[in-house]
């Protein structure tokens, strides 16, 4: 019998259980591996900077990876607690040779995960990381490790997330003096730079959330569970409430009568700004195949092109670059403005959902109402990791969701995909009537994972 063995990437890097799943001989391997791949044409002794989330594996982690780095030759700058989007922009900043974030986003805090930018700042191709994989399979087959002086060093630079925070408000040069806003930092890394930016920019704040002890990331808080935000924004009365993920990466909203303002709306919002300012390149924005279909409406209605891809913000990203556009991204919050950053950046984007809100004097309800959100289900069928990509394989499973596609056929759409970093397929339906939508999602959710297991 031959046994598929999954890949090790997902579509964000490596992530599993820290100590059972992604472990410390794997997190050096990993060190080891990516080092050597992404600096073996450098003829200098390559540098690689480290950043973690709040997590209380990310230590343990880091140090493991780091030992994998030196062992190589390599040098590591590890930078402690630091938004994924802050390793990024630092990598590209200080010239260095890659960059690694230990997070697991907006999972739970007994996941990690470990993910790589090149010497850009810009997450690894699908090659790449393939190769990566190869070498740590074949156990570094053919890798020379150095001895003595040959061996890389740890310089520890805790002070330059204060740099980060400087870049990103150059970015969106603003004045928000007089703007209350309450922003939930989901006990991650976004509980330092973020409150500093918006303080630093005038902002009236109140900060939730900004007590990580490494075992509350994402626990009920941040932009994986809204219900907080949305009663704090109306007791407050504030004019927008903001949440992030444990690594900072992705951005959600609340307007100011406490209702969820997602990632196609802020895109719609400051894709729109930016066409009427002649600032979106090809008057284009680059969503996923999950975006609503509320957002081509809009597109068609605005004249703005939208240009989709499968889900992931790093497929996105190839997109853009590939053809020159510089606004996209997810409903889940992760957007990229490619003018500004490399990657997904949550305070980025809530600083350019801010700036159009301070030039229009518009509240954020009435910004959003440029698109209607139609009616979408979503349920996660709960599967065996190394079983997910195979669901279609299942003859049961094939004909229903066949059944339920031509039941929408006309009136909405059904979209059904492995996740790619849990173990879990997702059920998607877009239709007219939310309860109709909402059982027939979670019935087929239900029977896939009854017949997965």
């Amino acid at each position: 019998m031959v046994i598929l063995m999954a890949r090790m990437f997902g579509t964000d890097g490596v992530r599993g259980i820290a100590g059972s799943e992604l472990t410390i001989e794997l997190a050096t391997k990993l060190g080891q591996a990516g080092a050597y791949v992404l600096t073996k044409e450098r003829a200098h002794q390559a540098t690689i900077i480290v950043g973690c989330d709040t997590r209380i594996s990310g230590g343990m982690l880091a140090s493991a990876l780091m030992a994998g780095i030196c062992s190589v030759g390599a040098n590591a700058i590890f930078v402690g607690v630091m938004p994924t989007p802050a390793i990024a922009y630092l990598t590209r900043k200080y010239k260095v040779d890659a960059g690694v974030v230990i997070s697991a986003s907006h999972n739970p805090m007994e996941f990690n995960g470990i993910k790589f930018f090149d010497g850009e700042g810009y997450k690894l191709s699908d090659a790449l990381e393939d190769e990566i994989e190869e070498l740590i399979k074949n156990d570094m087959k053919d890798v020379a490790l150095p001895i003595g002086s040959g061996v890389g060093k740890i310089e520890y630079r805790f002070d330059l997330r204060d740099e980060y925070v400087k870049f990103v408000k150059c970015c969106v040069p603003l004045d928000l003096t007089g703007m209350k806003i309450v922003v939930d930092c989901a006990e991650g890394a976004a509980h330092y730079t973020s409150v500093k930016a918006l303080r630093d920019l005038g902002a009236e704040l109140v900060a939730i959330h900004t007590d990580p002890d490494g075992t509350n990331i994402n626990a009920n808080c941040g932009s994986t569970h809204m219900d907080e935000l949305k009663a704090r924004v109306v007791y407050e009365k504030a004019a927008i409430g903001i949440a992030f993920d444990g690594d900072a990466d992705r951005m959600l909203a609340v307007d100011e009568k406490g209702t969820l303002v997602d990632g196609d709306q802020i895109m719609a919002i400051c894709g729109l700004f930016m066409k009427k300012r002649g600032l979106l390149k090809k008057d284009t924005i680059v969503v996923t195949v999950m975006t609503n279909l509320g957002f081509d409406l809009m597109g068609k209605r605005e004249g703005i092109s939208t240009v989709k891809t499968k889900v992931g913000d790093r497929y996105v990203l190839e997109n853009m670059k590939e053809n020159g556009y510089n606004i996209g991204g997810e409903q889940s919050g992760h957007i990229i403005f490619l003018d500004d950053n490399t990657t997904g950046d949550g305070l980025l984007s809530a600083l350019h959902l801010l700036r159009v809100m301070a030039e229009t004097k518009k509240p954020l309800s009435e910004l959003a109402a440029v698109m209607e959100v139609l009616p979408q289900a979503l349920v996660n069928a709960r599967v065996p990791e190394h079983k997910k990509d195979q669901f279609m394989e299942y003859q049961e499973i094939a004909d229903e969701i066949e059944a339920v596609e031509k039941k929408f056929q006309g009136e909405g759409r059904v979209l059904i995909r492995p996740s790619g970093t849990e173990p879990l397929v997702r059920v998607m339906i877009e239709g007219k009537d939310q309860k109709v939508i909402d059982a027939e999602a979670k019935r087929l959710a239900d029977l896939i994972t009854k017949i997965m297991f």
